[in-house]
C-alpha cells in the first residue's frame, strides 16, 4: 500500500498545473525571545538552527510548513513600507511553524532587520509587525483528491556553497535496533516526501516515517551493518529517487553527523510566462 501510494503522489505530481510564484501577501513579526526559534522549533534543529541558517531562520504559516515538508526551505521575503524598506528583502530558511493566525512568518531578528534599508533597522524592529511579500503558491490538487500529502509550494532555491545533504542521528536513537536521524544542507527547490533504508549490498528496503519537522524514524528494527539511504525527492511538479550508497557505518552513534556523498540542485520546472512568475525584479504595488 505505501509504494502504490507513492505512485499516485508521484503520478498526481506530474501532473499538476505548474507554479506561477505569484507574490503573496502577509503579516511578519520577530522572535523577542531567540532561543524561541533556536531550540524549541518545530523543525527540531535545535542547536544547529543557527549554523544551517547563518541566522536568517524563520517559522511559517502551518500551509506551508506542510508537516514539516517544509523545513528547509527557502523564501525570500520583503516588506513593503516603502520609506525603510528595501527592494531586495532578505532570504530566510523555514526551522518552525507558526500557529499565530495574525502574522503569517516569525522571522529572526536578523532576518527581520535584514528587510530594512541601510541605517533603518532598528526604526524597523521598533515596528514589531510588518506588512510583507514573498514569493509562494499552495497547491491544494492533493488535498482535494484526499491524497495525504503535503501540497507544493514554489520557492526560492536553498544554496548550501557546495555542501553535501547531511544527516545526524538523534539522541534517542537506540544502537542498533530503532534509528532517528535529521536531514541538514537539503539543497534546491525540492521536498523530500519519503526516505527508504537498507544495509548496503541489499535491496530489501525498509520505509522511514517523518516523526516530524525534519527528523525521520525507522518504522521496524533497522537494518544490520553499514547502511544506506534512498530518498524520494520532489521539485515544481517532478518526483524522483535519490541514492546516498553509503551513509552510515555499521557502529554508527547518537549524537553524530555523517555525510551522504550527495548534493541537491534540482530547481522547480516552470510553465508559464516569466511575467506571471515572479522570476524578474520585484516591482512595488
Amino acid at each position: 500500500m505505501p509504494f502504490f501510494l507513492l505512485l499516485l503522489f508521484l503520478s498526481l505530481f506530474s501532473s499538476a498545473t505548474a507554479c506561477d510564484r505569484c507574490i503573496h501577501q502577509a503579516k511578519a513579526a520577530f522572535y523577542q525571545d531567540e532561543a524561541a526559534g533556536l531550540y524549541r522549533g518545530a523543525c527540531g534543529y535545535g542547536d544547529l538552527t543557527l549554523q544551517l541558517s547563518n541566522g536568517y531562520f524563520s517559522a511559517i504559516m502551518p500551509p506551508l510548513y506542510k508537516y514539516g515538508a517544509g523545513c528547509g526551505a527557502c523564501f525570500q521575503v520583503r516588506c513593503k513600507n516603502e520609506k525603510i524598506c528595501s527592494k531586495e528583502g532578505t532570504k530566510i530558511i523555514v526551522t518552525d511553524r507558526n500557529d499565530n493566525t495574525y502574522t503569517g512568518l516569525v522571522l529572526s531578528q536578523k532576518a527581520f532587520g535584514e528587510m530594512a534599508m541601510s541605517g533603518k533597522d532598528g526604526l524597523l524592529l521598533s515596528y514589531g509587525v510588518v506588512d510583507v511579500e514573498f514569493k509562494s503558491e499552495i497547491l491544494s490538487k492533493f488535498y482535494d483528491l484526499g491524497v495525504d500529502f503535503p501540497s507544493y509550494s514554489c520557492r526560492i532555491p536553498c544554496e548550501y556553497d557546495n555542501k553535501n545533504l547531511m544527516v545526524r542521528v538523534e539522541e534517542w536513537s537506540q544502537y542498533p535496533n530503532y534509528l532517528a536521524i535529521k536531514l541538514l544542507n537539503q539543497g534546491g527547490q525540492t521536498e523530500i516526501v519519503a526516505i527508504d533504508i537498507a544495509q548496503v549490498g541489499y535491496s530489501n528496503w525498509d520505509y522511514m516515517g517523518r516523526n516530524y519537522g525534519a527528523v525521520w524514524e525507522t518504522k521496524k528494527p533497522a537494518p544490520k551493518g553499514p547502511l544506506q539511504l534512498r530518498f524520494v525527492v520532489t521539485s515544481g511538479y517532478d518526483g524522483k529517487y535519490i541514492w546516498a550508497k553509503y551513509v552510515l557505518p555499521a557502529d554508527w552513534r547518537p549524537g553524530l553527523v555523517y555525510d551522504t556523498g550527495v548534493q541537491i540542485y534540482d530547481i522547480a520546472k516552470e510553465g508559464c510566462p516569466t511575467e506571471q512568475c515572479g522570476d524578474g525584479q520585484w516591482k512595488r504595488r
